[in-house]
């Protein structure tokens, strides 16, 4: 527990500072109001932090989930095809899907033994393929603005339903984490497989209801912003998985398993939402925001390395 405090912390400390450099950079700016960064800032951690909570989750069981962002697109252009007759039936169908399709992943690599990495990169290029077929490979239509306006239309200022969905699914998943014994067998899996076998936890459940947890995150998400879009693309939502791990290691969460929150995985989000929103205030070009972006990776890597503490510790 002390160490997962630590990491909350951390990240928190990276968001305050984070959040000042994004204050300074709308001061020097002149930008707009401040409600409306606020509002564009929760509407691209809506997109982020469900996907980035699913993959953080998988990683903190030390798995790895790459098929999110074609899960994410794909459930997104069934919902779309569907929900042009019945919205809530094409919801319900599209975050389906994700769900059987973490189980499958949870399954495939529980049952036979096999890597996450490439259990999920084949079912990445195979979900990404189902979204060209369903879609016949061209961008479909809701045809619900009034439903695209309903799902982005700014509640008390600065919130969406978009948003609120988004800070929901973090609230639950982090209630669940740290009050019952889900978050210390989750820990457990990560950091020790045959240890957490010895005392009882049933790490092969455990993975397979992160991967199906995943999924269903990842789904959802998908289906959110293309409503929110009012239209659905096959190839749209792909580009999501760098930001999702990007938050996820910002947030505190280990490659090699075994550390990290959904508490700090939001932190992670927010700092990488609000990095955004400051490079794009400045005028920072795509490139260079990738480069500062890769650079913020890095730094965190070695604050967050044993050895790195160890140094400082002489």
């Amino acid at each position: 527990m002390r160490n997962l405090l630590s990491e909350e912390r951390r990240a928190w400390g990276i968001f305050v500072v984070v959040a000042c450099a994004l204050a300074f950079a709308l001061a020097w700016q002149g930008a707009a109001s401040p409600q409306f960064v606020l509002f564009s800032i929760l509407q691209y951690f809506a997109t982020i932090a469900p996907v980035a909570l699913g993959l953080g989750l998988t990683m903190i069981a030390r798995e790895f989930d790459l098929s999110v962002g074609s899960v994410m697109s794909l459930a997104g252009c069934i919902a779309v095809i569907i929900g042009t007759g019945d919205p809530v039936m094409g919801a319900i169908i599209g975050i389906a899907a994700g769900l059987a399709i973490g189980l499958a992943q949870g399954l495939a690599i529980t049952a036979l033994g096999l890597s996450s990495i490439s259990v999920s990169l084949g079912v990445l290029m195979t979900a990404a393929g189902l979204a060209y077929i369903v879609t016949g490979n061209l961008t479909v239509s809701l045809g619900r603005p009034d439903l695209s306006a309903a799902i982005n239309e700014p509640i008390f200022v600065i919130f969406s339903w978009r948003s609120l969905v988004a800070i929901a699914c973090v609230a639950i998943a982090a209630v669940i984490f740290r009050w019952t014994r889900l978050g210390a067998d989750l820990i457990a899996t990560g950091s020790d497989r045959a240890a957490a076998k010895t005392a009882g936890v049933r790490t092969g459940r455990m993975v397979i209801a992160i991967f199906t947890i995943s999924g269903g995150f990842a789904a959802a998400s998908g289906v959110l912003l293309t409503y929110g879009l009012s239209v659905a693309s096959p190839s749209g939502l792909t580009d999501v998985l760098v930001p999702a791990i990007s938050a996820a290691i910002i947030g505190g969460v280990s490659l090699a398993g075994g550390r990290g929150s959904p508490m700090g995985i939001a932190f992670g989000t927010l700092i990488l939402c609000l990095l955004n929103a400051g490079l794009n205030a400045l005028g920072v070009s795509p490139t260079a925001q990738q480069v500062i972006l890769s650079a913020v990776l890095f730094a965190v890597a070695i604050t967050a390395a044993p050895r790195f503490h160890r140094l400082f510790a002489q």
